[in-house]
């Protein structure tokens, strides 16, 4: 193929490369040029274009794409109609996406002009979804090249293997310290694992957490027909001589492969009992969060087999939790059924500023019905019960912590408060205890945020479901207080100036959840006129009592 930019009179045959609009036409780039184009082009004073001229034995970029995708296409799948250089395939049903990885990239290494995109390995897909796609990068490639290309997949480079609709046995042992209500929710998340299989729960057996009795339960189950069996132990497996794969191989199972590197989800027992696979599983398939048991159980349920090879090589992508801008799946904060402390959220109480546009008094000292803003800041902050809350003073530091008296928070003095609001985000986040999870950083002039708003806020802050940053919006648009993961605390403390931290909730979208709050978002009080409205009142003499006490409202 030629590509070059032409006299318009040799152009007549070739492919247009870029699209061109004249009045009266527009030409979309890959139309084949008439006799009738040309002319029309030459009347409008075009004198030369950019066009691709195939040779007698290249193959246009619809077919070649069509037959390369034919090719690597196995079982399970269907291609869909070439257009614009691009064949899509498809999932004929539910099931895993198997892929020969090695393959793949042997093809994609035959010619930059043709390019195969899939799935991940193993990844589940639901009937209709397009699983891989083709795509000839220009308008034409040399026919030996599809050849070798489509000839390169003829064993199916890609295939699906649909989900079986297994039998599955469930046996939970049991300890004094493992309520029962969380081997209900347990049963219940792990039915939602199983429902896009089609697989059904035969037996849900609770025993003592005892090698003997587990054994006798895996051998009542497989005789009762169970394909697949799931162990979820009372406490985690710690060595193969533990409970668990004890109990498996009392039972004549085997353990084909104990552990694995994919966090969460280290904990995993991969065993058979005669023909029947059994899953030990991790303390986090207790949790409908996307851990490595849901990877090993993907592919149980798709009928292939687990080895301790697959296990082994999981490494690379296997850290799941620690990746901030991993794109976990959007979805409503679920209940806490693992057992596991829920996140450590601090508040912070920015109250440092002199505010300079409400004309000389300090404004957090100002009251609304008798208590002082920073005080309802502080009380509201503490009503939504967080781990902590810390108050950052700075501007009459000992009358704002005056009026915090009896309040159980901790207050920080940020002595370079002059420099801008960043100075005592950087205090605030300096003085959190180290086991804090995420921060709400709220302002405190702000009365109208609600220990009910900031409950909310704390409620949709999900790490395992990618929400780690947590901003209330009024009609849509963005307010405070924001609520940020620890992950970003290192950003938060590069902020310098009188500057807040909303640059980096724009960089970090892919983190960010937003909770619809109303007003109380956007209601800061910075002028008389704003204090007024809400019926407040300026303390002009700032002579606030070394103790302050104010009925809870």
């Amino acid at each position: 193929m030629i590509f070059a930019t032409l006299p318009l009179a040799e152009c007549e045959g070739a492919t247009l490369a870029h699209s061109l609009k004249i009045p009266g036409l527009v030409l979309k780039k890959g139309t084949e040029l008439t006799a009738a184009h040309i002319a029309a082009l030459s009347e409008a004073g075009v004198g030369e274009i950019t066009v691709a001229r195939l040779a007698e034995t290249d193959v246009k970029e619809d077919r070649a794409a069509a037959l390369i995708a034919e090719g690597v296409a196995g079982p399970g799948v269907t291609v869909e109609r070439a257009f614009t250089g691009r064949a899509n395939i498809f999932a004929d049903a539910a099931g895993v996406l198997v892929v020969d990885r090695a393959g793949i990239d042997r093809l994609n290494r035959i010619d930059p002009a043709i390019t195969l995109a899939t799935l991940g390995e193993y990844a589940p897909v639901e009937a209709g979804r397009m699983v891989a796609t083709v795509k000839i990068i220009p308008y034409a490639v040399a026919g030996d090249l599809v050849a070798t290309a489509s000839a390169h997949g003829q064993e199916g480079l890609l295939r699906l293997a649909p989900y079986r609709a297994m039998k599955v046995a469930l046996i939970s042992t049991r300890l004094a310290s493992l309520k029962e209500r969380t081997i209900d929710k347990t049963v219940a998340v792990t039915r939602e694992r199983l429902r896009p299989a089609g697989a059904k729960i035969i037996a849900d057996i609770r025993i003592p957490h005892e090698a003997g009795v587990l054994a006798e339960a895996l051998r009542k189950v497989r005789a009762e027909g169970a394909e697949l069996v799931i162990v979820f132990g009372a406490s985690a497996n710690v060595d193969l001589g533990d409970v668990v794969p004890r109990a498996i191989e009392a039972a004549g199972g085997r353990v084909e492969h104990f552990g694995m590197p994919v966090d969460p989800g280290n904990l995993l027992v991969m065993a058979r009992l005669g023909d029947i696979p059994v899953i030990g599983a991790p303390g986090c398939a207790r949790s409908p969060s996307e851990n490595g048991f849901d990877w090993v159980l993907r592919r149980t349920l798709a009928g292939l087999a687990v080895t301790a090879d697959d296990l082994t090589g999981l490494g690379v992508g296997g850290l799941l939790m620690e990746i901030v801008s991993r794109p976990q799946p959007r979805r409503a904060p679920q209940p806490d059924i693992s057992g596991a402390a829920a996140p450590r959220v601090a508040i912070l109480v920015l109250a440092a500023g002199r505010s300079t546009r409400m004309g000389g008094p300090n404004k957090l000292l100002a009251t609304i019905d008798g208590e002082p803003l920073v005080r309802i800041a502080a009380r509201h902050a503490l009503d939504a019960d967080p781990a902590s809350v810390t108050v950052v003073t700075g501007h009459m530091a000992d009358k704002v912590g005056a009026a915090l008296s009896g309040l159980d928070v901790a207050i920080v003095h940020n002595q370079d408060y002059a420099e801008g609001l960043s100075t005592s985000l950087k205090a605030g986040i300096a003085a959190l205890p180290g086991e804090i999870d995420a921060a709400l950083v709220m302002l405190a002039d702000m009365p109208q945020v609600s220990p009910e708003i900031i409950t909310r806020l704390i409620d949709a802050y999900d790490p395992p479901a990618g929400a780690l940053i947590v901003v209330p919006t009024v009609a849509g648009k963005q307010g405070n207080p924001v609520l940020w993961s620890k992950r970003y605390f290192a950003d938060l403390m590069t902020i310098q100036g009188d500057v807040g931290a909303r640059h980096l909730i724009g960089t970090n979208a892919q983190s960010v959840v937003e909770v619809e709050v109303g007003e109380a978002a956007r209601l800061d009080l910075d002028t008389p006129e704003a204090l007024a409205d809400v019926g407040g009142e300026i303390v002009r003499t700032l002579n606030v009592p070394a103790t302050y006490v104010v009925e809870d409202k």
